[in-house]
């Protein structure tokens, strides 16, 4: 069998199933020993420190919410409760929640968005393992196999995200800035960004898609930011002051607003939608947002080959599904009744429903006759 040309598509596919088989192979002698080889790991050393910030940023981020949480729930069984901002406890998950984030923040100045961004599942299903563990919250099926799901697509990310190493400069960024690639992408963003706005301000639309697409195209400006900002300041302290260049005070305006702006759209669909719902498909429009802006801004894709870029996607596909089987029906479970069951309550022995059903005409009062109610049957029961 010839062995395909140098430079052609069969050679691209040829260098990515050895690339496959050196990262799932384990055991074996030599240098490409699995994804924990020496050769691996010098490869990708720089790397795995930004995937190791935020992974560990994630996860503080995820003991920060159960913490504010857990505060939440201790003010609530108070006679008298206080507000949450006087509570010491909430105020440390926002101490920890800032520490979380200034770890994902570093963690954009030493790997590319494509391989940080996805890892934004950590901090949906360490969550719930400390809810289960702390919160003292049901473990399902659905939880278990959403964090095996998460896990796999996590390590595909590592293996098979672009391995580029790029010096993020002031004149790097500026170069970037006002390439045509960005250009296009910028102004066919603020073109959807304007529509989408027109019909959730002027129309009244609050549809979740809506809102969260607002979100996400302003995350996909927040992340080319926040990549050029912590780029630059790394490479201040590693080799030579950008700080003085304008660009890096644009981009950190650009970070700011977008955050801010961010932050009030995601309220908005917090508040017309449970959790439940936005966060897996905030997660979703996110990742893909900031995938997309990071190769179309850093070309962060460039040159790799298609069975490389196909894995990369696919376990991008297994995080997105482990979410969403994560937080599945998950608040559903803490809804309270409502309405309170008359075998319930003590010396009672009644079939009926304080409530009525709340399609009914009756709903919102007490059945007819205030001593008496009646059975299935149709029998009346005195009370």
């Amino acid at each position: 069998m010839a062995a395909p040309a140098p430079g052609g598509p069969g050679a691209a596919a040829s260098a990515a199933l050895d690339e496959l088989s050196r990262n799932l192979t384990y055991g074996a002698l030599g240098a490409g020993n699995g994804s924990l080889s020496g050769a691996w790991y010098r490869r990708n050393q720089i790397h795995l420190f930004g995937v190791l910030l935020a992974i560990l940023g994630n996860l503080v981020i995820s003991i920060s919410l159960n913490i504010q949480k857990y505060s939440h729930l201790q003010l609530a069984h108070q006679e008298h409760p206080r507000p949450y901002f006087k509570s010491v406890l909430w105020w440390g998950g926002i101490i920890l929640m800032a520490v979380g984030e200034t770890g994902n923040f570093a963690a954009y100045g030493f790997a590319p968005i494509t391989l940080i961004a996805p890892l934004g599942c950590m901090s949906v299903t360490g969550s719930a393992i400390i809810s289960v563990m702390f919160l003292k919250e049901n473990l399902r099926a659905s939880d278990l196999l959403g964090m095996t799901l998460a896990f796999a697509g996590t390590y595909l990310l590592v293996n098979f995200a672009p391995n580029i190493t790029q010096d993020i400069s002031a004149r790097t960024v500026q170069y970037y800035f006002v390439g045509w690639q960005f250009m296009t992408y910028g102004i066919l963003e603020i073109l959807i960004f304007c529509i989408l706005l027109y019909f959730h301000k002027r129309k009244g639309i609050k549809h979740i898609v809506i809102l969260l697409t607002l979100v996400a195209l302003l995350a996909s400006l927040t992340v080319i930011s926040v990549k050029a900002v912590s780029g630059m300041i790394t490479f201040s302290v590693t080799d030579k002051m950008q700080l003085t260049y304008p660009i890096f005070y644009i981009m950190f305006i650009i970070m700011i607003a977008s955050c801010v702006f961010q932050v009030k759209l995601l309220n908005q669909a917090t508040k017309l939608y449970n959790t439940a719902t936005v966060v897996p498909i905030n997660h979703t429009f996110f990742t893909i947002s900031a995938i997309i802006a990071g190769i179309i801004f850093y070309q962060e894709f460039l040159g790799a080959a298609f069975l490389t870029i196909f894995i990369y996607l696919f376990g991008c596909f297994l995080s997105f599904l482990g979410v969403v089987l994560v937080t599945r029906n998950r608040e559903k479970e803490h809804l309270p009744q409502s309405y309170i069951d008359f075998g319930h309550v003590p010396g009672k022995q009644m079939l009926d429903k304080i409530q009525p059903d709340s399609n009914g005409l009756s709903y919102g009062t007490l059945p007819d006759g205030s001593d008496s109610t009646k059975s299935p049957s149709g029998e009346k029961k005195e009370v």
